[in-house]
């Protein structure tokens, strides 16, 4: 099962930031759907490939609140991911800012403190 999120990505560089969006897959932590506002890919080249390459970061956003993270990129492949220990952050503070669940009870099986429990036998 694959569980893909929309994302705001930004390849920041010296004098510039370069704005894109994508995917996220929560299972696997590639980002698929890669898509530059406003600049040229083919014509000036991949932002994280540009000698004044800083870094990259993501951020997912859900009824105005926002999980910013690090996002990794190949040069080579063009490929834009996050990693295992990024990703496990990324959810873990996504549950508790979008739905109040804290690390801990997530690891437990999603349930808020004082909620209902739903066993499965």
């Amino acid at each position: 099962m694959h569980l893909k999120v929309p994302i705001a990505i930004a390849d920041e560089l010296d004098e510039e930031i370069v704005h894109s969006t994508g995917s996220l897959d929560l299972a696997s932590g590639e980002i698929f759907d890669v898509t530059y506002v406003d600049y040229d890919v083919k014509a000036k080249g991949l932002p994280a490939a540009a000698p004044d390459y800083a870094f990259t970061s993501g951020k997912l956003s859900h009824e105005g609140k926002d999980v910013e993270f690090s996002v990794q990129v190949d040069p080579f492949s063009g490929r834009y991911s996050v990693t295992a220990n990024e990703l496990l952050d990324v959810k873990v503070r996504a549950a508790k800012l979008f739905a109040g669940i804290e690390g801990k009870d997530l690891a437990a099986g999603g349930r808020r403190p004082g909620g209902p429990r739903k066993d499965v036998h």
